[in-house]
């Protein structure tokens, strides 16, 4: 099984900045695709970015050019550069991992960390 923790979560002023970090450990071999997403109370949970083995990225329209996902290689760790926040960036922020299987993925979740943006 894989398990991912995320950190660094906190309480920031519109227009800061703040950086995730998620770690994945457990049974895997090699390099999974990752992602953040976020779910703010009464919403769905929505995409946030995502990071590829090989590192391909690709942003939700919202969050283009304010945030950045990276990983660090060899291990499953993964970042969320977050800048320029808005009010509307408030949300509970998870981290995903999946696995390919012959009849379909598997997703692996985070146990999320909370983000406030606020004057």
């Amino acid at each position: 099984q894989v398990q991912l923790v995320e950190s660094g979560g906190a309480l920031v002023q519109p227009g800061g900045s703040l950086t995730l970090s998620c770690v994945a450990s457990g049974s895997i071999f090699g390099a999974l695709p990752m992602g953040w997403y976020r779910q703010a109370p009464g919403k769905q949970r929505e995409l946030v970015a995502t990071i590829s083995s090989s590192g391909t990225t690709d942003y939700e329209d919202s969050v283009k050019g304010r945030f950045t996902i990276s990983r660090r290689n060899p291990k499953n760790t993964v970042y969320l550069q977050m800048n320029s926040l808005k009010p509307e960036d408030t949300a509970v922020y998870y981290c995903n991992a999946y696995v390919s299987r012959p009849t379909g993925r598997q997703d692996f979740w985070g146990q999320g960390t909370q983000v406030t943006v606020s004057s």
